[in-house]
């Protein structure tokens, strides 16, 4: 189990760290991803 901590976080507290956390997971597949799109693309065209 986890320790509680010296200064809780209220809940909504917690809620937009775990919303930013998510945010920057999100953009590092981004360009990955952009560019199989890209790519699939630019293949159905040929």
């Amino acid at each position: 189990m986890k320790e509680p901590s010296k200064n809780p976080l209220t809940r909504q507290e917690r809620r937009e760290e775990k919303l930013e956390s998510r945010r920057r997971k999100m953009t590092q597949h981004g360009k990955g991803l952009a560019r199989v799109y890209k790519d699939a693309v630019e293949k159905k065209t040929k």
